[in-house]
């Protein structure tokens, strides 16, 4: 069988050898398709694929026409909105993640850019300390249990606003649960996004929830940026001179935000999440291992599409 590895962005090299490693190690052939410059170049080393490990790279229902052979797409990561999963279930294609490989990266990331924040940007001027500081967690997945983690040790207080966590799971772990959404931008100095980009969340975060924001409140996403209603941001930030927001999706108005809000918005030059050594090679592994899980074994644990 014949897995690819289609990395526009590419995994580490110690990464790949990794994956290499377990792939042949199964018996099964690897073949890498790295820095491509079209989708044509997909499209053709897809054709006779078994498996596809992917990054960011996007597998829609032309990929999946193409593919005549695929019988799973395995995303190394947590997010998986780059695949069409209604025409992978439709293609009977299992899709996967690898939930909680790139957890801690993305949760130190966090922090990097809240301590930024609250310190002004490092522009010179006075800011504040995180200690005693009420921290929100909109959803309480394995990012947001290991922000949680990093925000006990800092001294600050954590609720989190999570329909699909048990409430007495998240007590049991010291984290106040919440009733509503609302309450939890409310009541929060920073607010820490963690959710993905479904058709119930997309532009779900506007001028409505961030102005609702305690005075001086940080708002941070390292999701999706389609989460986001840009414009509502905006509004916001014009409504409220005394609000932050800082990012790991840069927005599609973001040269509009930096222009307005000097010192007020910042973001990554691209996704860095899951972007440290560590989380490269975790995610890459663990993708390769849940191929040749299924492939071999059936195991579909980490499947998206059911």
């Amino acid at each position: 069988m014949k897995v690819l590895v289609a990395t526009e962005k590419p995994f580490a090299a110690i990464a790949v050898n990794g994956i290499r490693e377990v792939i042949e190690n199964a018996g099964y052939d690897l073949v890498l398709l790295e820095k491509y410059a079209s989708k044509a170049d997909l499209l053709a080393a897809a054709a006779d694929a078994d498996a596809i490990i992917i990054r960011s790279d996007v597998i829609d229902a032309e990929v999946m026409d193409a593919a005549k052979n695929l019988k799973i797409v395995v995303r190394a990561g947590a997010g998986y909105d780059n695949v069409d999963l209604k025409s992978a279930t439709d293609h009977k294609v299992v899709v996967e993640n690898t939930p909680g490989q790139n957890s801690n990266a993305v949760a130190e990331l966090v922090f990097g850019m809240v301590i930024m924040a609250v310190r002004n940007m490092y522009n010179g001027t006075s800011g504040t300390e995180l200690k005693g500081k009420r921290l929100g967690l909109q959803a309480y997945g394995q990012v947001g249990r290991n922000v949680a983690r990093i925000a006990k040790g800092v001294g600050m207080e954590i609720s989190a606003f999570d329909p699909y966590c048990p409430v007495d799971v998240m007590k049991e772990e010291g984290i106040i649960p919440v009733g509503s959404v609302e309450e939890l931008y409310a009541n929060n100095d920073i607010v820490s996004i963690h959710i993905p980009a479904t058709p119930e969340t997309k532009k779900s975060i506007g001028f409505d929830l961030i102005t609702k924001m305690p005075k001086c409140g940080v708002l941070v996403n390292t999701a999706r940026k389609e989460v986001i209603d840009e414009e509502g941001l905006e509004k916001a930030l014009e409504a409220r001179a005394d609000l932050k927001y800082v990012a790991d999706v840069k927005p599609d108005n973001a040269a509009v935000l930096e222009e307005k809000f000097p010192g007020r918005v910042f973001f990554t030059p691209k996704k860095m999440g899951a972007q440290t050594a560590e989380a490269n090679i975790n995610a890459g592994i663990a993708a390769a291992k849940q191929v040749v899980a299924y492939l071999r074994d059936g195991i579909n644990k980490y499947q998206v599409n059911k």
